[in-house]
């Protein structure tokens, strides 16, 4: 058994617990046994190889051993600021993000949104991510923060960062349109009607670049998730 599994909280010493869904997940659906051998991780970069020590209707315990760090080169992080699709397009584009390894993920409150991050949607996405970890083998969670205008987000952008927002007759999206120089990348997605003339003045005003991703009018998960696959570093 190769599974790999999410804790909330790493190891004591040895011993780690399972609890919840991905302990029923262990014991109900794969019929784990005592011995058998799983990966662990905890969204923070590290993943311990494991072996299960005992079993509980809800609750897992498991012998851990050291703990493998991910020696991957740094990447500029990438932000995605997008305008949430409806239902499932929701889930399939955060599963994308994840698998590219875009850092985080803002929910961009527009006028012409259609979506509304909640709470609850937020939380519902957070199980998206740990489950698209699970599958790609990334040890590193993505972020989902909580919803933002516009005008906020960009108010909220560090200094040295990169960002661009998709619309077309923007520039084509090069390799060259980051800077060496640059922190962190950030890239805006308005919603299936586009961002308003205000609000793209707002990004104008703050010195946002426009980009262009192609010759056709794509979804908003579509968007999100070429403009993520052609910024990740």
């Amino acid at each position: 058994m190769s599974e790999r599994f999410f804790i909330t909280t790493p190891p004591d010493g040895d011993r780690a617990v399972l609890a919840g869904d991905e302990a029923r997940h262990l014991t109900r659906v794969l019929r784990a046994k005592v011995g058998d051998t799983v990966s662990l991780f905890d969204g923070t970069g590290r993943e311990w190889p494991a072996r299960v020590a005992s079993l509980g209707r809800d609750r897992v315990e498991l012998d851990a051993g050291k703990p493998a760090i991910d020696s991957l080169p740094a990447a500029i992080p990438l932000t995605l600021a997008v305008a949430l699709p409806k239902g499932d397009r929701q889930k399939w584009m955060v599963e994308k993000l994840t698998e590219l390894g875009a850092a985080r993920l803002v929910p961009l409150e527009t006028t012409r949104g259609v979506a509304e991050a909640t709470a609850s949607a937020q939380a519902r996405l957070e199980r998206v991510v740990i489950e698209a970890c699970k599958q790609c083998g990334r040890n590193t969670l993505m972020e989902i923060s909580a919803g933002r205008p516009l005008d906020r987000l960009l108010a909220e952008v560090p200094a040295g960062a990169c960002v661009v927002i998709a619309h077309p007759g923007g520039k084509p999206l090069a390799a060259d349109i980051v800077p060496p120089t640059a922190t962190a990348i950030i890239g805006l997605v308005g919603p299936e009607g586009g961002f308003t003339d205000e609000e793209l003045g707002v990004a104008d005003r703050a010195g946002v670049v426009r980009v262009s991703l192609g010759h056709h009018i794509l979804r908003v998960e579509t968007a999100a998730i070429t403009l993520a696959a052609r910024l990740a570093g």
